[in-house]
Protein backbone atom coordinates (compact mmCIF):
# COMPACT_ATOMS: atom_id res chain seq x y z
CA UNK A 1 0.00 0.00 0.00
CA UNK A 2 1.37 3.42 -0.94
CA UNK A 3 1.88 5.99 1.75
CA UNK A 4 -0.06 9.20 1.16
CA UNK A 5 2.25 12.17 0.75
CA UNK A 6 1.24 15.38 2.43
CA UNK A 7 1.44 18.71 0.67
CA UNK A 8 3.91 21.28 1.94
CA UNK A 9 2.56 23.94 4.27
CA UNK A 10 3.07 27.42 2.85
CA UNK A 11 2.93 30.48 5.10
CA UNK A 12 3.47 34.11 4.15
CA UNK A 13 3.96 36.88 6.71
CA UNK A 14 3.26 40.18 4.93
CA UNK A 15 4.50 42.28 7.86
CA UNK A 16 7.99 40.80 7.70
CA UNK A 17 7.78 39.80 4.01
CA UNK A 18 8.86 36.22 4.70
CA UNK A 19 7.60 33.14 2.87
CA UNK A 20 8.05 29.79 4.61
CA UNK A 21 7.51 26.38 3.02
CA UNK A 22 7.46 23.53 5.54
CA UNK A 23 8.26 20.16 3.99
CA UNK A 24 8.13 18.00 7.13
CA UNK A 25 7.82 18.23 10.89
CA UNK A 26 10.88 18.18 13.08
CA UNK A 27 13.30 20.20 15.17
CA UNK A 28 15.55 22.60 13.30
CA UNK A 29 19.22 22.01 14.09
CA UNK A 30 20.80 24.10 11.35
CA UNK A 31 20.09 26.21 8.33
CA UNK A 32 22.05 26.92 5.17
CA UNK A 33 21.76 30.05 3.08
CA UNK A 34 21.54 28.60 -0.45
CA UNK A 35 21.07 31.97 -2.15
CA UNK A 36 20.89 35.53 -0.83
CA UNK A 37 17.82 35.61 1.44
CA UNK A 38 16.93 31.93 0.89
CA UNK A 39 17.54 29.57 3.81
CA UNK A 40 17.06 25.81 3.93
CA UNK A 41 16.35 24.47 7.42
CA UNK A 42 17.36 20.92 8.38
CA UNK A 43 17.16 18.54 11.33
CA UNK A 44 20.22 16.89 12.89
CA UNK A 45 20.14 14.09 10.28
CA UNK A 46 20.19 16.62 7.45
CA UNK A 47 16.55 16.13 6.44
CA UNK A 48 15.09 19.30 4.96
CA UNK A 49 12.36 20.70 7.21
CA UNK A 50 11.58 23.86 5.32
CA UNK A 51 12.62 26.72 3.11
CA UNK A 52 12.54 30.34 4.28
CA UNK A 53 12.57 33.17 1.75
CA UNK A 54 13.35 36.63 3.09
CA UNK A 55 12.15 39.73 1.20
CA UNK A 56 9.81 37.32 -0.54
CA UNK A 57 7.83 39.92 -2.47
CA UNK A 58 11.05 41.16 -4.04
CA UNK A 59 12.60 37.72 -4.52
CA UNK A 60 9.54 35.99 -5.96
CA UNK A 61 7.55 38.93 -7.33
CA UNK A 62 4.52 37.52 -9.17
CA UNK A 63 4.66 34.06 -7.60
CA UNK A 64 3.19 35.34 -4.31
CA UNK A 65 0.03 36.48 -6.06
CA UNK A 66 -0.50 32.94 -7.33
CA UNK A 67 0.06 31.46 -3.85
CA UNK A 68 -2.38 33.93 -2.29
CA UNK A 69 -5.05 33.06 -4.88
CA UNK A 70 -4.62 29.32 -4.26
CA UNK A 71 -4.97 29.76 -0.49
CA UNK A 72 -8.11 31.86 -0.98
CA UNK A 73 -9.70 29.09 -3.06
CA UNK A 74 -8.72 26.27 -0.67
Amino acid sequence: MREKKSRPLIQYDAASDVLYIATRKGVEEEFTEVAPGVNVEADKKGNVLGIEILRASHTLKGVLRSVAKRRAVA
